[in-house]
This record gives C-alpha cells, structure tokens and sequence, in this order.
C-alpha cells in the first residue's frame, strides 16, 4: 500500500495543471490515469497505420497566461504563437471570409465584402477589448459562493463591482443586457454581412445544446472572447500536454497510467484514497479528480455518501454532449477552392446564422442535420509528421451531432454521418472523395466510451448561465465536495470547459487554502 499526500485522478490537462501545482507546494502527488496515454481530450491518437490525431480540443488560445508562467511551461519546451491563427469561414461554395489572427488584417478581408461592416468589426473589436479586464475574471478568479456568501466573498463582490465600475454606469447596464442574449440578436446590431455574424456565432455554441437564437449564448461569446489569453500553442494541444506533464514531473509527481479507479474510499465522511480495478489501494488524505462530476460524485461514491439535495442537483446535472468527430486520412496536401494558393490550417463552415440554428434543431430530435456544421482543422499544415510525407489529416468537429440517435448508433448510422461531413466538406476541398485513404468517425457516445466523460459532453457539462454560476452544484461549486479531502479540478467546475487548464489551477489554490 503506498501513501501519498494527494492522488490525482486524470492526467488531462486540469489533472496535470492541478498535480503539477500542488507538488510545487512540496506534496508527494500521484496521477492515476485510466488510458494508456495521458493528455485526455487533448491526446493524439492513430486513427489508422501512419495517421495521427491532434487531439478532440484544439483552440490553444485560452490557456491561462499565469498557468504557464506559473508552471513554467515556456522551460519545458512550451512554444506561444504572437498571435491568434488565421481562421476561413466557409459559406457558399466558392465563398470565403477570412478571420485573421490580425484585426487590421481581417478589416481589409471584410471590406472586401462590405465597407461598412469592416469599419463595425474594428469598434466591435474594441468594445470587447473594454470588457475583456471585467470579464477575463472569470477564467483568473476563484468563484463566488453565490450560496452562502461570507465576508471573503463579499470583498470579492466588492472588487469585481469596483472592475464593473471602470465600464461607468451605462457600460455597466450594457453588459447586464448583452448577457442573456441570444448571439444572433447581438451580432445582428452589428453587422449586415451573414457570412461574418455566422463566423463569429459559431464559437458561442460549439460544445453546447443550444443555437445562435437560444437565450443566453451571448454570454458563451463574450466570455469566448475573454478567454483568448494567447495566439495559442505552436503544435497544438498535444504540445500542451507534454509541457504540462514535463512540469508536473519536473516537481516531482509520480504519474501512472492505464491505471483505472474503481471507487474512492470513505471513512466517517472523509476520503481517504482509491481503489483501483485491480484491487490495488493508494492511500491519501486529499483526491482530487478531473474527470466529470457525475463520474466522481455520482459512479466513484457509493449510493447515498452524498446529502440528498447534493445528489439530485448532480443528476439533473445537463451533459447532452453535440460534437461528433470525423477524422480524414488524405493521400496529399487538402486544397480549399477559395483559397487553392494558401495552407489552411483551421476553417469553419455555416453560412448563415440560419443555417447553425437549423443544425441544432436537428439534435433536439436525436437526428444529423442534413447539412451539419463543421469546424475544420487541418494540423498537418503545422504538424507534418502526422501523417506519411506529403500527405495529410483533416479532422473535422461536427456540430450537431446527438449523444442518442433517434434509429441508434449502429455502423450504418456512423458511415451516414461521415458521408454527410465528407459531403459537406466536398464543397471546400477540391477531388476530396478522391483523396480519402481512411476516416474515423465517433459520436458523442464514442466519446463517452473513449474518453469517460458523461453524455460525451466535451466540456463535462453544458455551458449554461445556469451551469456557469454555480458549476457543477451546490456544495460542490468552489472545488470542495460534502467529503472532507475530496476536490474536483476538471471541466465541469469552475470556469468550465477548453483547454484552459483553469480550474485545474485554481483548484489548486483553493486547496492551498484549506
């Protein structure tokens, strides 16, 4: 039996931020992780012989900047692009906007189109950087105890009333009416030109059960835009990882994988370590887990450790997963027919505001949109040795795809998806079908089985108002759990899902606190 000072469980992002922060503090941490490779929904994987993955989550850019100089992540071989990557939205076929990582850049882009519009993105531009310091908070802070409020959290209101300040009164009112907002409403003051409020929608969606004309997906976009810290990672995800896990065994944390836990164990309401499947016991006074909350608290705790209220708030707890991934092995280099002279590496398709909406009407009757909605990432451009020399992979976010599909998912269904995507993308990329080697398809409940995150949600829970003010329930929304010693440090707590690495660190501070 060996003891440690706090077990760790998962080695995705947040698990390794977390383990790698409370070694820095001279703990003794160890990282149990079920799968063979570590990194989570951020680990490569063959999708077939020679062909690489980058990982389920690519946008780089919300890394917090204090975990990385925190952890030292720039030492451990971390790399930081200058500024956001380029980003081709896709409408029509043969029509194309670019959203440069530059705005000046994407300015010219847009006049092209429309003058008027492109004088609007620069002040639209502007104002988000006027809310950014109000709302980057979010991401930065530990937060609020909306339950039960102590003196702590009261100055703490105090001083993000003092940050709301700063926006003076009608600013103020303005962020309380953009909030709880549908995107589409907003981006319609705006803007004229569909191709670009339908580009800068998606972001506000992707991930969630909702469309550009559900209430509140406002929100999601303005804290979208706080989000970006960076230009993001040069390699991707995957670089993140390595870094992360370069640190967390630089500070000493053990770190075993293909090691699964079975059952945390309990005693008179404290935790006490884990039970892996293999019968193993790892002692410590303190788990901290980064899987999803229903996971830990609901499959890892046995019936009835949790009060009653506890348990129902994280049953109700929404995880209805909407992303499927389609994963293409290509003979050669992807030529978009808008752009045959440019190496794109990230593009986006849904034309209009209309046609995002109508793709997730589509999940609210476990069906696939005939014409679904695709962020499209091409990391070969970047990383070459992906795939044999000379050729490529493209892997495709589906946007929206059910966790449950109205006639099943049988392998008919998982090829009707691809066949869908691979249509779709057919209007972009020129003899696509042609190129195709292999492709890999997985639903939101392949998801779930390859990744073990409920309702193959890839934000371990629905980003909501609801879900993001008090994340995941209450008595668990401040990383503590009902269990003395037991903590939660993965996406589905505060400030929620991407590859952040934010709660991960702020759950560590919140445990240095305790």
């Amino acid at each position: 039996m060996n003891a440690f000072d706090a077990i760790v469980i998962g080695a995705g992002t947040n698990g390794l931020t977390c383990a790698a922060l409370l070694a820095q503090q001279g703990m003794a941490v160890v990282v149990v992780e079920a799968h063979e490779q570590i990194g989570g929904l951020a680990r490569a994987h063959e999708f077939h012989p020679g062909y690489r993955s980058a990982g389920v989550l690519h946008d780089t850019t919300v890394v917090r900047p204090w975990v990385v100089d925190q952890l030292s992540l720039v030492h451990h071989g971390l790399q930081l692009r200058p500024t956001k990557p380029d980003v081709l939205a896709l409408g029509a076929p043969g029509e194309s906007l670019l959203l440069a990582g530059d705005r000046l850049r994407t300015a010219g882009e847009i006049a092209k189109v429309s003058e008027r519009d492109a004088d609007a993105f620069l002040e639209y531009r502007a104002y988000l950087d006027r809310l950014r310091p109000v709302l980057s908070q979010f991401f930065d802070r530990q937060p609020l105890d909306l339950i039960d409020t102590g003196m702590g959290d009261l100055w703490a209101m105090f001083r993000q009333g003092l940050s709301l300040r700063k926006l003076g009164k009608k600013g103020a009112l303005e962020l309380a009416r953009l909030m709880p907002m549908c995107v589409g409403d907003w981006l319609d003051e705006w803007f004229e030109t569909d191709l670009l409020k339908a580009a800068l929608a998606l972001p506000a969606v992707a991930g969630t059960f909702t469309g550009p004309r559900s209430p509140g997906t406002n929100a999601n976009l303005l804290l979208h835009e706080a989000a970006a810290g960076t230009g993001g990672v040069v390699a991707g995800a995957p670089a993140l990882v390595r870094a992360l896990e370069k640190s967390a065994r630089a500070n000493g944390t053990s770190i075993r994988n293909g090691i699964e836990v079975k059952r945390l164990l309990t005693d008179g309401g404290c935790v006490e370590g884990v039970e892996l499947v293999d019968g193993e016991e790892l002692r410590a006074p303190l788990v901290v887990s980064s899987a999803d909350p229903k996971t830990t608290l609901l499959e890892l705790l046995p019936a009835g450790t949790l009060p009653r209220s506890t348990e129902e708030a994280l049953v109700s707890w929404r995880t209805r997963g909407t992303t499927g991934i389609v994963l293409l092995a290509l003979d050669r280099k992807p030529v978009f027919t808008c752009a045959p002279d440019k190496n794109i590496a990230y593009a986006q398709t849904g034309g209009h505001i209309l046609d995002i909406e109508r793709a997730f009407d589509a999940v609210k009757y476990r069906q696939v949109a005939a014409k679904p909605v695709l962020e499209i990432e091409v990391p070969t451009v970047e990383r070459p040795n992906l795939a044999p020399e000379g050729h490529a992979v493209v892997a495709v976010r589906v946007h929206f795809v059910p966790h449950t599909h109205d006639s099943g998912w049988s392998e008919q269904q998982r090829s009707t998806l691809g066949d869908q995507v691979v249509a779709e993308l057919g209007q972009h990329l020129e003899n696509l079908a042609d190129t195709i080697v292999a492709r890999e398809v997985m639903t939101p409940a392949d998801l779930e089985t390859s990744y073990g995150t409920t309702g193959g949600h890839i934000h371990h829970g629905e980003h909501a108002l609801d879900q993001l003010l008090v994340r995941p329930a209450p008595g668990c929304q401040r990383y503590t759990t009902p269990l003395e010693g037991l903590f939660l440090c993965g996406a589905g707590s505060h400030p929620g899902g991407g590859l952040t690495c934010a709660p991960g660190g702020l759950a560590a501070t919140a445990i240095a606190r305790t």
